[in-house]
Order: structure tokens, then sequence, then C-alpha cells
């Protein structure tokens, strides 16, 4: 078993059971406990576990939320091939809605010079970057920021989603279930998700396979309100089948 696949059955067993030994792990997976301690240790960067004595919990079981710069530092060749993979989504011009993100935030940065685009954001460091595009148009939209996140929330960004109509809303999400649809921890920020995909046309997932199979207190969008899929080639086959057996397309970059 490779070091990725020991980590998703790591993963996917703490979050059946709550919780996961060290010791257990290493007798059951066949390998020393040091080298369960290094994959919890990744996993626990990656934002999906949180260490604790003699083993490790899943994060939505804390309702524990990784900080901007904590999650933009994993999964960085995975989310750069998932950025990539989505411009293959863009309309030629037009107007999309790019979410606050670490993933979404990689997509800002390979988008293409030769596309006249309104691009509507409410995050300001992807603002600060788009802006300097001569080709775009950029709205922000205001209100309240959240430090976890730095998006921006509550009323005052709730109101101009509310009149706009895109093309295409790239999203992003904490977690992912094919039962429990699109979910993040604060409510405020599931509002302002929520008002995203309806403010578009047609609606497009980026999220590393990490998100995948965890779900968090709010749900902002079903399965079936999502078009597409975009993901890396570590989420499971049979994952990937039952997603998109709720209604979207699933793309494995």
């Amino acid at each position: 078993m490779y070091a990725e696949e020991r980590q998703q059955e790591i993963l996917r067993r703490a979050r059946a059971a709550g919780r996961v030994d060290v010791v257990t792990l290493a007798a059951e997976l066949d390998v020393t406990t040091e080298t369960i301690r290094r994959d919890l240790t990744s996993l626990e960067r990656a934002g999906v576990l949180r260490r604790v004595h003699g083993g490790a919990i899943p994060v939505e079981r804390l309702g524990f939320e990784p900080a901007l710069a904590t999650r933009d530092e994993v999964m960085t060749a995975e989310k750069e091939r998932i950025a990539k993979a989505a411009l293959a989504e863009l309309p030629e011009d037009g107007s999309v809605i790019i979410d606050a993100g670490t993933t979404t935030g990689r997509l800002v940065q390979v988008l293409p010079a030769d596309r006249e685009l309104t691009v509507v954001v409410n995050s300001p460091p992807l603002a600060t970057v788009l802006a300097a595009r001569a080709n775009l148009h950029v709205i922000m939209l205001g209100g309240r920021v959240r430090g976890k996140t730095l998006a921006t929330v509550d009323d005052w960004a709730l109101r101009p989603l509310a009149y706009l109509n895109v093309d295409v809303a790239f999203m992003a999400t904490n977690g992912c279930s094919p039962t429990r649809g699109l979910t993040t921890p604060d409510p405020a920020e599931a509002a302002i998700k929520r008002a995203m995909v309806k403010a578009a046309q047609r609606s497009v997932l980026l999220a590393d396979h990490t998100k995948f199979g965890n779900t968090y207190l709010s749900t902002f969008a079903e399965l079936s309100e999502i078009d597409v899929v975009i993901t890396d080639t570590g989420l499971d086959m049979t994952l990937a089948a039952d997603l998109a057996a709720a209604g979207p397309e699933v793309i494995r970059a």
C-alpha cells in the first residue's frame, strides 16, 4: 500500500469510528507506529485530522476549520492541476464568480490574459491580484471579512448577489459527500456560497480529494446543483462514481 492510499484508509477509518489509535493502525496496516505517526502528521497538515494523545480524530468532529494560510500549504500540486483543468470551463467572454478559497485562488493565478471577463469575488486578496489584470473587470463583494478564510460575508455581500446573473461560478468547499452535498463550517459563509450558486447559470466545484466524504455544519448546495466537479486523481473511483450518480460530471485532474 502506497503512503497516499494508507493515509486515505486512515482518514476513512477516523471518519467512520470518530477516532483512530496509532498502535491499532500500525498492527492492522502492517507498518511501524513511526510510519503511522508520520501519516497522522501529514493528514493533520492537510487539515483533515487533529492529533490527540495516542491517535487522531477527524476535524469535522471538532467543528475545526484550518486557517487559510495552513490550507494553502497543502495539496499544492493537486490544486494547481485542478486550477488548470478548470480553465476549460471558462467562457470565452462574459462573467464568472470565483469563490474565496485556496484552490480557487490557484485559478485566479492562471486565468488567461486574452479574455475579457467580469469577475466577481468575495476575497480581498483575490481581488487585489485580479485588479492588476487589464483585461478583467473586477467586482468585489463587500461585507465583514472572516479572519479564517479572508472571505466577505453578511448582508453587504449577499445583497449584490441577489441581482447578479453570471455564466459560471467556480466554488470552493470544506466538505462534500453524495448524501449531504457541499458543506462548510460557518453559516454566514454558507449563505454567500449558496447565493453564488443561485446567481450562476453553471456551477463548477474545485476541490482536492481530501474534501470528499466529510461533512461540516452548514450545507450550501446539493450535488444536483453542481454541473462539474474538478478534483485530483487521489479521489477514490467508487466515491467519484457516487458523486457522478448524484448529478455532476466528475473530472479527476
